[in-house]
């Protein structure tokens, strides 16, 4: 899961800067309906949040937290992170991992938004103590000490949902407008059982802010539900698959 209420709707003028805050349909309507879903089935995950977010979120991220999932940190306020200058960077390496200190959150990973990162982001996570990246790769590598656990475009709610990924999906053949629900499910169970055969790794993404109507959940839920019942699969936090492979070199 990514994006924790208004940083990214600020960061593309969607939302007033001056606020209010807190005060996010997708938090106070959406994501419930998710945790719920995932409780249902006892599957746990990570929420890439906004360092921003944790203190005007607080009892969510508490409660996320409570419930088995993983907090990793998602930039300070959805900075889209390749565009920042070198000095930008380290500053929002710092007041992020200061804010989730003060909640009380050491960060072990990162997605950075926008999926890419620069060359001077390692060196920076290396200083923090990061343990994992997870940017989108084709594979699964480490360098100097860090693990890049990546995610490809295909397996993420928003290729199908998002209106402004509309150029993003064209690049890659597909349709210009929004995709239907029931395309995204039937690609995630095919790569589940591919992933299977192959004894390979899935990140699978689900924005909560993206789950508008009742067939897209039904999707979310049909897709917990299978990864919940099918005992070849393992689904846990990243922080905890990162840990494995680390555990075992060569698996992936």
């Amino acid at each position: 899961m990514d994006n924790l209420g208004e940083p990214l709707e600020i960061w593309l003028g969607l939302w007033p800067k001056e606020g209010p805050f807190g005060t996010h349909p997708s938090i106070k309507e959406n994501l419930p309906q998710v945790l719920e879903i995932l409780d249902e089935y006892g599957v746990k995950g990570t929420y890439f949040a906004e360092a921003w977010s944790l203190g005007i979120y607080s009892d969510v991220v508490r409660d996320m937290i409570s419930r088995g999932h993983e907090i990793g940190w998602h930039a300070y306020q959805h900075e889209i992170w390749d565009a920042l200058s070198p000095e930008e960077e380290v500053e929002n390496f710092q007041k992020s991992v200061d804010a989730a200190a003060e909640f009380g959150i050491k960060y072990k990973g990162f997605r950075p938004p926008g999926g890419t990162f620069t060359d001077t982001t390692i060196k920076l996570m290396r200083q923090h103590g990061f343990k994992y990246i997870s940017p989108l790769k084709d594979k699964i590598l480490t360098r100097e000490g860090i693990t890049i656990f990546s995610f490809k475009w295909r397996d993420v709610d928003a290729f199908y949902y998002a209106h402004e990924f509309g150029g993003l999906r064209e690049s890659y053949g597909e349709q210009e407008s929004v995709i239907d629900p029931a395309v995204l499910k039937e690609y995630i169970l095919n790569r589940i059982e591919e992933t299977k055969k192959n004894n390979g790794q899935l990140t699978i993404l689900f924005h909560p802010f993206l789950q508008t109507s009742k067939q897209k959940f039904e999707v979310l839920r049909d897709v917990v539900k299978h990864i919940s019942e099918d005992p070849e699969i393992w689904c846990a936090p990243c922080n905890e698959v990162v840990d494995y492979i680390n555990e075992n070199p060569g698996l992936v």
